[in-house]
């Protein structure tokens, strides 16, 4: 049975939900029961579609540095589903773009995050999940959630494009809303607030720091490794209205996120690994926990935050400690509500300082040769090949700047008329062969690990072996393959990667 199958009865037989006051509806047995009773609410939306309805470019465009206004709402009102897909050459989009909502006329925003994190997907990459009010599917480009977000007098949202470099020319959204003739005068707004370490520094690492009276209800936690181990020794602290010690304590940073020894990619209504990559430098992980049916009061004051401890490993599997501080490039998104609205936080880091030191090449620009030549084709960054037989090869040369230890990535389509493909990197095998072959068209990031690289040129070639046992596939028979970046991360170039080395020095010693 699927695991969203097994979700149906649980939620339908335990469902709990949050009105606009912020209070605890009772249980119910059935919730569907509601939709028999009368609406006092009238269903609004406002969306990217074309006002010539008969028109199908129903997208938007943000250039770089521009600003899209989604929404300017005349409350009062509750804000009930947003949905948006995006389509860029960014292939850190998710980081690159910036979704903000203000409340009734405050100058600051309440909710201020990069769109990637906001909806659960931190490091600017993809990942499919659902959860009960956040998803993310067709490999993390539709993005969902279902956040009661109340407001009295009006609500602004929009989305910034804080790129240098790339367009955001196709960018849809729905976002509906409830029109309400009233909300009751304790309604809290909903808030939420990214934040980053890169890399993390002695003592805790802060989630949220607020001021007011209402209740925490979520946190998404994203973590990029600079060593080689286990990151996720580290405890949980909330501080509830000023307390000296945390009142709410835990055991590991894989509890706190519902699962235990270690992380795997998973989903659940409320708790969730999207992205989980591995355990070695250079691996992105990314978790939720939603506080839906225990949300965390406070009156006053709450304070959130998480050790970073965790092994470490040198490349030899020599172990260098089984929990130390250690300094991984951390980044989360905390969720609650309260009133009066938080006040403001100050500005987010650059989009620059939100990602590790990528070296990003179009595949247009270094590709080298390909074996039909004439079946190369090029859009942008994007290269195509369809060479129509088994064979076909194509090989693309880049430079190292630096020597050292590099995580080696491109973005590859996988479609239904696509081949299997063996890589070879300076002439050697890396892994199995490439089985591209999928439904539908779509940019899937690939790894083809790590390796020592030297300075200067290297070639990373792609020969044909023929198709999958695919029955569709065969029927084909185009052999495609489509790369749009290689994407390069140097370790060395991640600050807090030397301190392994450092420490198997010292172990030396």
């Amino acid at each position: 049975m699927k695991a969203s199958h097994v979700w149906i009865p649980v939620l339908i037989s335990i469902f709990c939900g949050f009105g606009a006051t912020g209070q605890s509806m009772p249980l119910m047995g059935d919730p569907l029961a509601a939709l028999t009773r009368p609406q006092d609410h009238t269903a609004r939306r406002e969306s990217s579609s074309n006002p010539d309805l008969a028109s199908n470019g129903d997208m938007r465009s943000v250039e770089p540095g521009g600003t899209l206004v989604l929404a300017e709402l005349e409350g009062p009102g509750e804000i009930t589903h947003i949905w948006t897909t995006v389509g860029s050459f960014d292939p850190f989009y998710g980081r690159s773009l910036i979704l903000r909502m203000y409340w009734d006329g405050a100058e600051h925003p309440s909710v201020e995050a990069p769109i990637g994190d906001f909806f659960g997907l931190g490091h600017g990459a993809n990942g499919d999940y659902t959860s009960m009010v956040s998803t993310a599917s067709s490999h993390g480009r539709a993005r969902n959630c279902f956040w009661r977000m109340p407001f009295r007098k009006r609500a602004r949202i929009t989305v910034t494009n804080e790129s240098k470099v790339f367009d955001t020319n196709s960018f849809y959204y729905h976002i509906d809303w409830r029109s309400l003739p009233e909300l009751p005068e304790d309604t809290l707004y909903f808030h939420a607030r990214y934040r980053q370490a890169m890399p993390a520094e002695p003592g805790n690492y802060l989630i949220l720091d607020t001021t007011g009276s209402g209740h925490y209800v979520g946190t998404v936690h994203s973590v990029h490794q600079v060593e080689t181990g286990w990151f996720g020794e580290g405890d949980e602290w909330f501080y509830i209205d000023g307390e000296e010690l945390p009142s709410l304590r835990g055991t590991g940073t894989e509890d706190y996120f519902g699962h235990a020894w270690g992380f795997h990619a998973f989903s659940t209504p409320f708790f969730g690994v999207p992205i989980w990559e591995g355990y070695f430098a250079g691996d992105r992980v990314s978790a939720y926990r939603w506080h839906i049916l225990d949300p965390i009061p406070f009156t006053k004051s709450l304070k959130v935050s998480i050790e970073h401890r965790g092994s470490v490993y040198t490349d030899a599997g020599d172990s260098l400690g089984g929990s130390p501080e250690r300094p991984d490039w951390l980044s989360s998104v905390a969720y609650w509500y309260q009133r009066p609205l938080a006040p403001a936080f100050g500005p987010l880091p650059p989009a620059e300082s939100r990602l590790a030191p990528y070296q990003v090449l179009q595949a247009s620009t270094i590709l080298h040769s390909a074996t039909p030549m004439d079946a190369i084709s090029k859009q942008g960054p994007m290269v195509d090949f369809t060479p129509g037989a088994s064979d076909g090869i194509l090989e693309f040369r880049f430079e190292a700047a630096k020597g050292g230890r590099h995580q080696i990535n491109a973005l590859l389509w996988e479609s239904l008329d696509s081949g299997v493909y063996q890589t070879f990197l300076d002439g050697a095998p890396v892994g199995r062969p490439l089985e591209l072959v999928a439904d539908g068209r779509d940019p899937v990031w690939t790894s083809f690990d790590l390796h020592d690289l030297a300075a200067g040129p290297h070639s990373l070639r792609f020969e044909g072996r023929g198709l999958p046992s695919n029955r569709r596939a065969l029927a084909a028979k185009k052999y495609s393959f489509g790369m749009v970046y290689l994407i390069l991360l140097r370790l060395e170039d991640m600050e807090g990667y030397h301190q392994v080395h450092d420490r198997q020095i010292q172990k030396r010693k």
